[in-house]
């Protein structure tokens, strides 16, 4: 076994990915999100959240490499680094950062070829996807909120999955925008002014609520919710920055979009 040999995932998507390339059996420790695959809660023990983690606990796991994502874990990146552990923390924001995460998170453990097959087949899904989309006999506008309170709208690889799938993201300045704050809206305004036809929910952590977002001042005239079309994409399969967001987050969003190009205009 050449590369590291144990690995404390401090989110999901490292988790998902080794067990994808066969890699599983590096992992000593993972997030207590991780809902994919279902055995990797089994089987490993929970040793972080997304914004705290159990330093001592990892630190017990005698890890070789801690591997993160984004600024939100800078502060849990600089203990372990303190305490003499490696970090790699990933911060990629797009489809394509997700396809070469899944090539160097593969390199990093030895597996190249295995990873960059594996990114291709993600790449084809994805491909076939697109291809679906444009023979559909129109093109929804689509909202994608991540957050309810306040209104954080979604970010850059949501909006380009929207994109594959069909849809046209009424948002695309602030997709854009890597950091959730960056993308908060003082009100509902802006998505009324943008009048979505489709509107998605994947609050982070919670159960979308579209009775609530209907009953927003002023949403009642938007096309989405006059129309009823206010879906909720779970958030483990779109808001974590690996292949449940180019597999299952895609499909559900493709689908979406289907049902609603193929309605009667």
């Amino acid at each position: 076994m050449t590369g590291p040999r144990r690995i404390v995932c401090l989110t999901e998507e490292p988790t998902e990915t080794l067990y994808a390339l066969g890699e599983q059996d590096r992992i000593v420790g993972i997030s207590g999100f991780t809902v994919r695959p279902p055995q990797a809660r089994r089987e490993k023990p929970k040793v972080s959240a997304f914004t705290s983690a159990k330093v001592e606990e990892i630190l017990k796991l005698q890890p070789d490499l801690a591997i993160g994502f984004s600024d939100i874990q800078a502060d849990i990146a600089a203990e372990l680094i303190r305490r003499g552990v490696e970090v790699w923390i990933a911060n990629h924001r797009s489809v394509a950062g997700i396809l070469d995460y899944v090539r160097r998170l593969g390199a990093l453990v030895g597996v190249a070829a295995r990873a960059e097959a594996y990114a291709d087949e993600l790449q084809r899904r994805l491909d076939a996807i697109a291809a679906q989309a444009a023979r559909l006999p129109r093109r929804p506008r689509v909202y994608v909120e991540e957050w309810d309170e306040p209104i954080i709208t979604g970010i850059q690889w949501g909006a380009e999955l929207v994109e594959i799938a069909g849809g046209i993201d009424v948002f695309p300045e602030l997709s854009r925008e890597p950091l959730a704050k960056a993308r908060i809206l003082a009100d509902g305004a802006p998505v009324v002014a943008r009048n979505p036809d489709i509107i998605i929910g994947s609050w982070c952590g919670k159960k979308f609520r579209p009775e609530r977002v209907a009953a927003r001042p002023g949403w009642a005239a938007i096309n989405a919710v006059r129309d009823g079309e206010l879906h909720e994409v779970k958030s483990p399969i779109i808001l974590q920055p690996g292949p449940a967001a180019l597999t299952d987050g895609v499909q559900a969003i493709a689908a979406i979009v289907q049902r609603w190009a193929q309605r009667k205009p």
